[in-house]
Order: C-alpha cells, then sequence, then structure tokens
C-alpha cells in the first residue's frame, strides 16, 4: 500500500474515533448543558485501561502498569468504556450534585489536572511519562495483518463501531430520556419543577458519554499501539468542543461533518504536511491559529454550527394535536341589523 493511502486511511480512522468522541461529549453538553471540561481525562482512562488489559502481564515488558490481563478485543475496549463510567461516577458525587455552570466547568478542569499529574507521575500505575506501548493490535495475529494492512482494517472496523454506537445514540437522543435531558438543559428548574430528578439525568448523561470517550480512547490505543500523557494534554478537550461547535450542538450528523471539518482537515491533515524549510513546526502553530479562528467566526455569524439542531415535535404537542383534530367550520351567526356574519369556529374533527 502507498504511502498516500496509509494516510488516507489514517484520516478515516480519526474520522470515526473522533465522531464517537463528539458524540460522547454532545449529550453531555449538546443534549444535557454539562461543561465537562474534564472529557480528555475520560478519554484517557479509557485508552490506558484498554491498553492494560490488552497487554500481558508487566514482568519482563521493560513497563510498568496494573492489570496486564491479556485480553482480546471487544473485551479490553468495554473495560476501557466502563472504567471512564467509574470515573464519571466519582466526579459526580464530588462536583456534579453541588455545583454547575461555571463552577463546576473550573472544577472539572482541575480534575483533569490532578489526573494528569497523577498518572504521569506515578510510574506503577500506568508507566509514567513514557505511557503504554507495544499494545497488540486487535485481529492482527489471527487474521495475519501486516503494518499496511491493520490500518486499513481497523478504520474499517472503527467504522463499524461508530456507526453501531450512533444508531444507540440516536436511539437515546429521540427517547424520553433524551427529551428529559434537553429539558434539563434548556432550565433544569422548571424539569425539577416538573418532578425530574435533574441530578439522577445528570449523572446518567454523565455515564453515557464518558462510556463513548473511554471507547474512543481504547480505539487509539489500539490504532496506535501506544498512548502517554502527551497525547491527551488538557487542551485536546476543547478540540472535542471545536468538532461539537462547528458542527452543529445537539446534532449527530453535525457531529460527523465537524469531525470532517475539524479534527480531521486541520488537525490531522497537516500533521502529515512537511516541515517548512526554516521554521520546523510552524504547520502546527498555524493549524492552531485556523482552528481558533474558525470557532471565533462560527460562534459570531452561525453559533448553531454547520447542522443546526433539529427542532424536535412531540406526538402530544398542541401544534401537532391541533392539526390532526381540529378542523375549521363556518357557520352563520345573526347580528342585531338582520344581516347574516359568517364566523369560523375551530371544532373536532369526531363533533
Amino acid at each position: 500500500m502507498s504511502a498516500m493511502w496509509y494516510y488516507v486511511f489514517t484520516l478515516v480512522f480519526f474520522l470515526f474515533d473522533y465522531f464517537i468522541l463528539a458524540m460522547g461529549l454532545n449529550i453531555q453538553y449538546g443534549e444535557t448543558g454539562i461543561l465537562n471540561f474534564a472529557y480528555i481525562g475520560f478519554v484517557a482512562v479509557g485508552a490506558y485501561v484498554t491498553g492494560a488489559t490488552s497487554l500481558p502481564n508487566a514482568a519482563g515488558t521493560g513497563q510498568q502498569y496494573i492489570l496486564g490481563w491479556g485480553l482480546p478485543f471487544p473485551l479490553n475496549l468495554l473495560l476501557g468504556g466502563l472504567a471512564a463510567c467509574l470515573l464519571a461516577v466519582f466526579v459526580a458525587l464530588i462536583a456534579l450534585r453541588r455545583l454547575r455552570t461555571d463552577y463546576l466547568a473550573v472544577v472539572l478542569i482541575s480534575v483533569s489536572l490532578v489526573l494528569y499529574d497523577v498518572i504521569n507521575n506515578y510510574v506503577p500505575l500506568f508507566n509514567g511519562a513514557d505511557g503504554l506501548y507495544n499494545v497488540p493490535e486487535p485481529f492482527a495475529s489471527v487474521l495475519k495483518l501486516t503494518t499496511n494492512s491493520f490500518v486499513p482494517f481497523f478504520a474499517a472496523l472503527t467504522g463499524v463501531v461508530a456507526l453501531l454506537m450512533w444508531w444507540v445514540m440516536s436511539r437515546i437522543t429521540k427517547s424520553p430520556l433524551g427529551r428529559t435531558l434537553r429539558a434539563i438543559r434548556d432550565d433544569d428548574g422548571v424539569a425539577a419543577t416538573l418532578g425530574k430528578g435533574v441530578f439522577r439525568y445528570q449523572l446518567t448523561s454523565m455515564l453515557i458519554g464518558s462510556f463513548y470517550a473511554g471507547v474512543g480512547g481504547g480505539l487509539i490505543i489500539q490504532f496506535g499501539g501506544s498512548f502517554n500523557p502527551t497525547a491527551w494534554l488538557p487542551a485536546e478537550t476543547f478540540v472535542v468542543f471545536a468538532v461539537i461547535l462547528v458542527g452543529g450542538v445537539g446534532n449527530n450528523v453535525g457531529l460527523l461533518v465537524g469531525a470532517l471539518l475539524v479534527e480531521t482537515l486541520l488537525i490531522h491533515l497537516p500533521a502529515f504536511l512537511p516541515d517548512i524549510p526554516g521554521h520546523p513546526g510552524l504547520i502546527e502553530y498555524i493549524d492552531t491559529i485556523v482552528v481558533g479562528v474558525l470557532l471565533m467566526v462560527m460562534l459570531w455569524f452561525r453559533p448553531q454550527g454547520v447542522v443546526p439542531e433539529r427542532v424536535r415535535r412531540s406526538p402530544f404537542s398542541l401544534a401537532t394535536r391541533s392539526s390532526k383534530t381540529l378542523d375549521d367550520r363556518a357557520i352563520i351567526v345573526p347580528t342585531n341589523d338582520g344581516e347574516s356574519t359568517p364566523v369560523i369556529q375551530q371544532e373536532t374533527a369526531n363533533g
């Protein structure tokens, strides 16, 4: 396989993977209104647990890490998602129950920084600053895949996982649970007045979104074979936010568009370009500037994103009921001067 196709399939993988990550953050922020600025921490936990459960026992590997169970795909990936869910429960209990909006965002940033420092400095946990490496490639030995053939295979496998998770997410957002989450996003006080347990629904949203984050992180470490603290700096969370804001908040189709525009074309595609002579690393800085300018332009001129959130109408709404059950019938009403005036009166269709 030529180098060009190798790059193309790498971009396809990141398109699907960030689509998964964007769906997870979108149900927290776009559907529920939770400013989870620690989102990349959940991605990292999913990646580390997936990698550590894929690797054999640490003895003799030259690395230090916990677990080391040597589990196959997809068990290791599911455990990575569940580990991110456990972190979500912990974060929700200490922060989500009592804090809202800006205060919650600041605490979540602090949680991400603390998690980063612990994993980076406590080497026996996940090999410290060196991170995990030599993570087995799923199905590579069974299907006898080479490095070149593994990339398109795993990109296609990630696409299947993304399609499955999109189907599940679309069912969630269209269900009564999704309508309740959006009600909490719009006004949690009104939702609580109507008898909805706001914290319980917010916790549910955190768990679902964190599972998606963990799965997305697990796919990253299985694709690249390694993962270290430089891959999940706090600024990476804002890349996922940029995907959502550019594509369209609260819209799964918009998330795919955002992943294509921001993550694939503006983040990873320039990484494959050769450096400008005499200015190493300049392309990366220009890339960051372009993403920032794009965000400002979108928020100023089109805050709803490329694909705006679709207005969802319940089948039990007044507008729907009036159009289906009411019709207009003209009746003649006599007036005082003896004339007859037609008046439109709304009656039920069944009389």
